[in-house]
């Protein structure tokens, strides 16, 4: 009985899922399979939807970039680390002994002087706010802005002023500076003015008064010997210029491999304004291949040097900055030879260079030096420019001077050989240039002994006057006062001493004294006219071009424009307004 009523059971179960399976085949046969005709048109409705909403969406986002652009530009701002890459070695950024390139740049950034250079070249306030000078010349007052402090908080007054200018004065204190500081009475009026007291009239004193002051409260308490070796100078240095102090790393890799990071931090209390960079890197190399290489990695912002190997100056990717310096390349006449003692031997070497030539084969462009004032300077007049280029005129002076052109195209006289020694440093521009310069002497049958020297030995062979002739930059600045480089008291073979080509001249010494003590243009013009005369007969240098200082970013550097430079540190006058990021920003 139990048997029958269970398998009653299981046909009725199975019977129903029968039936539950009938109805699901109608219901799909019904609602799914009977539509599926229908779904080509639900695909294309539902396609029109989604390419509608994404074409909405595409006017919608060319409409906000069309009023982004319209109400916001790409400007800079602020931040960022600059790093700039030099040769050479860091040894000490105090103001007062600071000479080369790498502390010179490390100086400028540290430390502030009394005055400074706008991109016109001329002379403005930094710590100072104006100066006025009494009426016969000689003596210079000095204004400080007020509320000028030094980086550690301590307040800079007049009395910081003075000390730094004693201090160049001490002997004890051997500072680079000294020579042009003697006989010079520097003295505190009060807190905010000083008084410059000069033993004569010097027109161009102002001038010097760009250099870095130093903090009194560090100096004032330690012995004046001690001064040079002062921890100051290289790992703890406090001055009142745009960036302070942050630290110094040193990188070695090898003994010939050696590398400074010196890594500085904006001053917030800069008198002209807080820089916009996050921070200053000088990065320093002992080889300039090793410089190039980080540059092309881009580990650089920026790298100074004077020429350049070919294939950067070729990159695309490089930004070339020229800087025109207020200086003078010349190759300087040892006047006191025996062979160069003769003014038409001296004139015949002028007039057989052409200097055109020459300018045009540097590859950049600058401006000729035709006498010993530079063009557009107080003073400078064309009609007493050196003589032009004329071989002829050259070859007939040095046959009157009786130097004899033999078959072989060398002059002699009294059996003596017409040769010279010159030397200059080893530069790939100085190469070109020397190389050019014996090209065009040796056309007269003059043989030229030519001899590129390590920057050091070159310098030695200045100091010593140990050539005929030399190769080589002078910075003139922006005052005309030439005094240091043409006066007969200058002729002494010392590094203090700068008359390169031992030149002296009665009329050309009082014309130069003249000049320098004269406060009024018009009458300082009239005072120089008998030294450029001078200059031009005695032919104590053949002038040729404005040398420059050539400046290398991968970016564009913000704030930084190509201007004038006194030296190359003045590159870094305006530095505090640099700026190196840009971001999109809304306009008013």
């Amino acid at each position: 009985m139990f048997k029958l009523r269970f398998r009653r059971r299981v046909r009725h179960g199975q019977k129903h899922v029968e039936d539950l399976g009938v109805q699901a085949e109608a219901t799909l046969e019904r609602h799914f399979f009977r539509r599926l005709a229908n779904l080509g048109r639900v695909w294309r409705f539902i396609a029109a939807w989604v390419g509608l909403i994404l074409i909405l969406a595409a006017c919608l986002l060319a409409q906000m970039e069309g009023l982004s652009s319209h109400y916001q530009t790409s400007q800079p701002v602020a931040g960022g680390t600059f790093t700039e890459g030099l040769v050479g070695t860091f040894t000490n950024a105090n103001p007062l002994y600071a000479t080369s390139s790498v502390d010179t740049t490390v100086s400028r950034l540290l430390f502030a002087g009394l005055f400074t250079y706008d991109d016109h070249n001329k002379l403005v306030g930094s710590l100072a706010s104006s100066w006025d000078v009494n009426d016969v010349g000689t003596v210079y007052t000095v204004h400080l802005k007020p509320n000028l402090t030094w980086q550690d908080g301590k307040p800079l007054t007049a009395d910081d002023v003075v000390f730094t200018y004693k201090a160049i004065q001490n002997p004890d204190a051997q500072s680079a500076l000294a020579a042009s500081w003697q006989g010079i009475t520097a003295a505190k009026k009060n807190s905010y003015t000083v008084t410059f007291t000069l033993p004569n009239p010097l027109s161009s004193f102002p001038y010097n008064l760009t250099n870095g002051i130093i903090p009194a409260h560090v100096f004032a308490r330690m012995p004046v010997t001690d001064w040079r070796s002062a921890a100051f100078n290289s790992t703890e240095p406090i001055g009142a210029g745009p960036f302070k102090w942050s630290a110094l790393q040193v990188q070695t890799s090898g003994l010939d491999s050696r590398q400074i990071l010196i890594a500085l931090q904006p001053f917030d209390h800069y008198q002209g304004g807080k820089p916009k960079l996050t921070s200053f890197v000088v990065h320093t190399f002992n080889k300039e291949d090793e410089m190039l290489g980080s540059f092309r990695h881009h580990q650089l912002t920026a790298i100074g040097m004077q020429q350049p190997s070919d294939a950067i100056l070729h990159d695309a990717t490089v930004k070339q900055h020229n800087f025109l310096v207020s200086g003078a390349t010349m190759a300087f006449f040892n006047v006191t030879t025996p062979i160069l003692s003769d003014v038409q031997v001296r004139q015949a070497l002028v007039q057989g260079v052409d200097t055109k030539a020459i300018i045009r084969e540097l590859g950049y462009t600058t401006r000729a030096v035709r006498e010993p004032l530079l063009v557009g300077q107080l003073g400078y007049d064309p009609k007493y420019a050196q003589a032009g280029f004329n071989p002829v005129a050259a070859r007939a002076l040095l046959d009157k001077a009786g130097w004899v052109l033999g078959s072989n195209g060398q002059r002699t006289k009294a059996g003596k050989p017409l040769q010279l020694m010159f030397f200059a440093n080893n530069t790939s521009e100085s190469q070109k240039v020397g190389r050019s310069l014996a090209k065009y002497w040796g056309a007269l049958g003059v043989k030229l002994d030519v001899r590129f020297q390590s920057a050091q030995d070159f310098q030695a062979t200045i100091d010593e006057r140990n050539y005929d002739i030399a190769l080589d930059s002078i910075a003139i600045g922006a005052d005309p006062d030439v005094f240091v480089y043409w006066d007969s008291t200058q002729t002494d073979a010392r590094s203090t001493h700068l008359n390169l080509s031992n030149y002296k001249s009665a009329t050309a010494d009082a014309a130069l004294e003249a000049g320098r003590t004269r406060l009024d243009p018009g009458l300082r013009v009239i005072k120089y006219r008998p030294f450029l005369q001078a200059w031009q007969q005695d032919a104590p240098a053949l002038g040729l071009y404005q040398p420059r200082y050539l400046y290398l970013t991968h970016q564009t550097i913000y704030g930084l424009n190509e201007h004038i430079l006194n030296s190359s540190a003045d590159r870094l006058n305006n530095v505090q307004d640099w700026m190196i990021r840009t971001a999109k920003v809304t306009n008013p």
